[in-house]
Parts: C-alpha cells; structure tokens; sequence
C-alpha cells in the first residue's frame, strides 16, 4: 500500500486498528522518520486512545489503557540486548491483554514471538510511504481490503 501524507499513513493505521485484538504483537521495520510513529497514532486513534501518543525512545514502553483494549507502544532503538527487556518485565506486554507495536523490533530480535504481524514502512518520496503487512507464524489473516481502503481515502 502507497500512503501520500502523514494523514494518510495514521488512517492506513486507524483503519488497521479494527482488526486487532488483545495479545496481537506488531512489529514495525523501518528507517529513522521513515512513519513508525504516525501509523502508531492511527492505530492508538483507531483503539479510542485520546491522549498524545509519543515515540518512547527514552521510556521503551507507554502503555496507553483508556481505549477498547490497551496498547503497548514499544521502542527498543536503545536496548543493547533482550535481558534489559526481561529485566523490566516487559516481556509480560508482547501477546498480553492488549495489543503490542515495537518499532525497532530488530534490536532484540530473541524477544520477539513467533506469531506477530510485520508492518515495514518505507519511504519512497517526499511523503510517500510504501507499507507492507506481512503476517508471520499463526498470525491470522486480515481482511486486507478493509484495510487497503484508508490509502485510497
């Protein structure tokens, strides 16, 4: 899927949110500024969270609970290993009550589960983005056209 803006890219993600459920781990590949953030605040918009959604570059984690279900927002850029992930139990959010989204997921790549949802992200002009869903393990299929629609919009 081509997005064309910003807007666009937090639509693809709001309209992606109607599918998940609790325990869904989506993990996001791209670049710096390559859109991991906006399609985060369209899936955090699509689940009814209302407060700013931030990149945790500092915090690894924010947890964002006042929505249909909870959303883990993960950035693992400044992790060295996963022990530093199981240190700070938050191995406990991927696959929990909530959905999980990890940008920078290669950085601990023996933390993540086996079914996950991989969502690259790859800029391809100004603001164009070329996003790619691509279900791993057992995740379930997606009514891809649902989603398809939002780059359309």
């Amino acid at each position: 899927m081509i997005t064309r803006s910003p807007q666009e890219t937090r639509a693809l993600g709001e309209r992606l949110s109607e599918q998940l459920q609790p325990g869904d781990v989506l993990l996001l590949l791209g670049n710096l500024g390559a859109g991991k953030s906006e399609l985060t605040r369209g899936i955090a918009k699509g689940l009814g969270v209302e407060s700013a959604v931030t990149s945790p570059s500092f915090t690894i984690l924010n947890v964002y609970d006042e929505g249909r279900i909870p959303l883990y927002h993960f950035d693992w850029y400044r992790l060295e290993s996963s022990e530093e992930l199981f240190e700070l139990g938050m191995d406990e959010y991927l696959g929990g009550d909530g959905v999980a989204v990890v940008e920078w997921p290669t950085q601990c790549p023996d933390a993540v589960p086996e079914d996950y949802l991989e969502v690259s992200i790859e800029p391809v002009g100004d603001d164009e983005r070329r996003i790619t869903l691509m279900p791993r393990g057992y995740f379930r299929e997606l009514k891809w056209e649902d989603i398809h629609e939002t780059a359309a919009d």
